[in-house]
């Protein structure tokens, strides 16, 4: 009884998983669309016509996570998806870095001088970003049996159990 509780309870939590995969697709293609529209349409009157020398960028930026997440779909893997959030990361820094030297906006027509805010923004971004890949590649070393040092990871109790024997646990 517990076995066919647990497999239903870890194919819905897959189910799940794979749920929050397509909405990231959509959610990022949808922002494809937008970005390469937005000038066009007019919606945001603070962004310039410079908004152009960074969307070659950002369209790659969206291209990567429609890739990695349509992947993600049937092969997730914790080291794999590790591999792929440290690029996506580098990626996503590479756009911050990028946006703060071209600064795309125009404040003039607004009593609050946005400026110093928005750039304050963009490089808390690339301070969170950096954070972002530190720790998947923290996560990568102890996932492939490495300790933050470059050395060998000995097993947890957990991972032991009462037996002395390593238990690891399969993942699907």
């Amino acid at each position: 009884m517990t076995t066919t509780k647990t497999r239903t309870t870890e194919t819905r939590r897959r189910g799940a998983i794979r749920f929050g995969y397509a909405v990231a697709i959509v959610l990022n293609v949808a922002s494809l669309v937008i970005a390469n529209n937005i000038l066009d349409w007019g919606w945001l009157p603070f962004l310039t016509n410079d908004f152009g020398r960074i969307l070659w960028l950002l369209d790659i930026s969206f291209l990567a996570a429609i890739l990695v997440n349509s992947i993600y779909l049937g092969y997730d893997p914790p080291w794999f998806k590790s591999v792929c959030q440290i690029g996506l990361g580098g990626i996503s820094m590479a756009v911050a870095i990028r946006t703060y030297q071209v600064f795309p906006f125009d404040f003039t027509g607004y009593q609050f001088d946005w400026e110093p805010v928005t750039r304050f923004v963009i490089v808390l971004t690339m301070v969170g970003v950096g954070i972002a890949i530190v720790s998947e590649v923290v996560k990568l070393a102890r996932g492939i049996g490495l300790n933050p040092q470059g050395e060998p990871q000995s097993p947890t109790f957990e991972e032991v159990g009462a037996t002395g024997a390593r238990n690891d646990r399969q993942q699907s």
